[in-house]
């Protein structure tokens, strides 16, 4: 018997992703009462897309929960240095949530824990019953690709991915899909606001999790570094441990649901109606337009 194929999505990724691709080119896709929606409307016809290429018969959607999770009290600067959201996105967070709800899509979000981590706990729990996809724009990721899980990368429009398997992944970085969250504890990750060791870059933090497998090898064997090398983490190892725990996700939370409660819903004529009583009418015509 085939296994179901579960389609994960990283909800914030697509909704920002869709924001400011269109925002760009002051394309904001308002209501009549001028709220925009250029967002949500993308992020709807991102996931439709999706449904229709990958085919999958399970689908989630994963959401951060507020700006503060438990890597916040781990670190204060973690991720300080991102702006605040433009205005007028403020308004299609909750929106976009809304949207996924009437089409069918479960969400998932839990308070102090980033998309990511859930979206870990999902491979976690269900990586023996289900083969996965996880689109996403976020290659931290990669440390939780395994046999059962492709990691679908957004590249360009609706349609192209970057997609990357464990063996693919390995036959390029050389190490274990764990171990990329290693990797990054050296190399740190200006995005995120955590710097990792400073004067090593991804290039020597690959390099080295290659030679030593470990952040705890590297420390064991650091005098075979150069002593260049050998300085710099001597006098970052309480960055670099810390580094690598704000790097590690969190594949231990609680998923309050089975997997047959997430099957993929039908876009139907009830939902046709309650889209476009809302004046998301690309959404609609998108669905259409692929056969849905």
């Amino acid at each position: 018997m085939e296994k179901p194929h579960l389609l994960i999505v990283d909800g914030m990724a697509l909704l920002f992703r869709s924001f400011f691709a269109s925002a760009a080119m002051k394309q904001y896709i308002r209501l009549d009462d001028g709220t925009p929606t250029n967002g949500v409307q993308g992020f709807a016809r991102h996931v439709l897309t999706a449904q229709n290429l990958m085919k999958p018969t399970h689908v989630a959607v994963c959401w951060d929960m507020g700006m503060h999770t438990f890597r916040n009290d781990l670190f204060e600067g973690y991720k300080a240095n991102r702006p605040a959201p433009p205005e007028e996105m403020l308004p299609q967070f909750d929106m976009a949530k809304d949207v996924s709800e009437i089409i069918g899509w479960k969400n998932f979000g839990i308070s102090g824990l980033e998309a990511d981590d859930l979206i870990g706990s999902m491979i976690e729990k269900w990586k023996g019953d289900a083969n996965i996809t996880v689109i996403s724009g976020d290659r931290d990721l990669l440390q939780l690709l395994n046999p059962a899980t492709t990691l679908a990368f957004t590249k360009k429009g609706y349609m192209e991915y970057d997609t990357y398997t464990e063996q693919r992944f390995r036959e390029e970085y050389g190490i274990t899909p764990k171990q990329f969250a290693e990797v990054k504890a050296f190399m740190g990750d200006a995005s995120d606001g955590y710097p990792g060791v400073k004067g090593i870059g991804p290039k020597t933090a690959l390099q080295l999790i290659q030679t030593y497998h470990s952040i705890d090898g590297v420390l064991a064997a650091l005098d075979e570094l150069k002593p260049a090398q050998r300085m710099k983490i001597n006098e970052n190892v309480e960055m670099l441990k810390l580094s690598h725990q704000l790097a590690t996700i969190n594949c231990d939370a609680a998923i309050e649901a089975e997997l047959n409660e997430l099957v993929m819903p039908t876009f139907n004529e009830t939902v046709v109606a309650q889209l476009e009583n809302r004046g998301l009418r690309l959404i609609t015509r998108h669905a259409r337009s692929l056969g849905l």
